[in-house]
């Protein structure tokens, strides 16, 4: 007869936190499955102990064969569906395998110490995770509650805020919550950027009020000239007019993964990186001397991506296969740089390529038919009003053709569904 898996969360206080009722399941548990920490608490417990440390998968996969027989207990820090294993093991074997119950979380007793509602705060975590992203992620949120761990501790937050300018932040690091060390303070960022912190923490970002905090940036389709390009030339800046008809064709969703090949001043990716904050973009471009705008670019709109100094499509084959790709410069490798893309694009993936000539514009649709793509293209003819005198007059920009590829419904390629546990 086939048994649940028990997952059981517990707190700082270990044992003394359990009620008895649960204690007897650890008791009469004949596996105990956690970390070190969580072991720790139950060393006295009969039943076999295994730690938990790499090779999750192969170890679900045998908890899933020894319930059959065994009564099997899953230690866990907290609540275990907030970044924790449940959901991992529920997406595994299913949810009618399981019996969890929870324990208060790290951000539940964080809100408890600040004497603050959670429930319209933003939830991350860059615990066994890249920082990478998390700019454009809370840009502009009023509350944010973050999950740390030894490499992205609230110093190093407080670091990675501080360089992105979000200054409008203050701090609150809770530690060692809910047990017998227990510590917690306010800090500015400076000060957090400064400190020293127990691993076992949590750290909660509330926005200052203020008519001298920055405006939150809304929307998309930024100014041109709020951008920093190289000057005096021209053309190194995709229009906006042009930019937002070429972002509405990528299709983006929340975690879209783009390339945006040929980033010149970055003004794509950094619209992309808004768009797609939960996702994955990568700037290339083959110009030094465009990269200090990117980066310039990065910080002023609080964007956190990956900037590739190559040509294309050297650096291509290092990155996970895009949901979207742009192309608004080629160095002369354009049907190289689509037929490759289109070989790598995801399912119901697009490729935008941006044309000023009518000669890129052919060898761009010859090339994206040969890819085997459903091609369609858009000519924009735009003009901006400009004074003169006392009245209103147009100045034309340069026409361009945006030229947008997909593959056909019936032969998209797939792409394995991912688990974020």
């Amino acid at each position: 007869m086939s048994r649940v898996i028990r997952v059981i969360g517990i707190g700082e206080n270990g044992a003394a936190g359990l009620s008895q009722e649960t204690l007897e399941q650890i008791e009469r548990a004949d596996l105990l499955v956690g970390g070190e920490r969580q072991l720790a608490f139950f060393e006295a417990a009969a039943g076999e102990k295994r730690t938990l440390k790499s090779g999750l998968s192969a170890v679900v996969e045998e908890l899933g064969r020894l319930r059959e027989h065994k009564d099997i207990v899953v230690l866990a820090s907290g609540d275990p569906l907030f970044f924790g294993i449940a959901g991992y093991l529920s997406a595994k074997l299913g949810a009618e395998h399981l019996d969890i119950l929870p324990h208060l979380s790290s951000v539940q007793l964080a809100f408890a110490r600040l004497g603050e509602s959670w429930q319209d705060a933003v939830l991350e975590s860059v615990h066994g995770r890249p920082m990478t992203g998390l700019a454009q992620r809370i840009d502009g949120q009023n509350k944010i509650a973050l999950l740390t761990d030894d490499r992205n501790h609230p110093a190093a937050v407080a670091t990675y805020l501080l360089h992105f300018g979000m200054t409008e932040y203050d701090a609150f690091v809770g530690e060692h919550l809910g047990g017998p060390d227990e510590t917690y303070r306010h800090y500015t960022l400076e000060e957090m950027a400064q400190g020293t912190f127990q691993p076992l923490n949590v750290v909660v970002l509330r926005r200052r009020k203020g008519e001298d905090m920055p405006a939150i940036r809304r929307g998309f389709g930024f100014e041109d000239a709020e951008f920093h390009q190289r000057k005096p030339e021209k053309g190194l800046i995709t229009k906006r007019e042009v930019r937002v008809f070429s972002l509405s064709e990528l299709r983006l969703t929340e975690r879209s993964i783009v390339w945006d090949i040929g980033a010149g001043s970055g003004s794509v990716a950094v619209e992309c990186a808004r768009l797609a904050k939960y996702g994955q973009v990568f700037a290339i471009e083959k110009n030094e001397g465009d990269l200090a705008n990117v980066e310039a670019n990065k910080v002023k709109f609080r964007t956190d991506f990956p900037v590739i100094h190559a040509k294309a499509p050297a650096g291509l084959d290092e990155l996970p296969d895009p949901d979207a790709v742009f192309i608004g410069g080629s160095g002369g490798e354009l049907a190289e740089l689509i037929r490759l893309c289109a070989s790598r694009l995801r399912k119901d993936g697009r490729i935008v390529v941006n044309a000023a000539t009518i000669e890129t514009l052919h060898d761009g649709m010859k090339a994206m038919q040969a890819a085997g793509l459903e091609t369609s293209v858009t000519l924009l003819q735009t003009a901006r009003s400009k004074p003169i005198l006392n009245m209103t007059r147009f100045d034309g920009l340069n026409p361009i053709y945006v030229i947008t590829g997909q593959p056909p419904v019936d032969v998209a390629n797939g792409a394995a569904e991912e688990v974020s546990w």
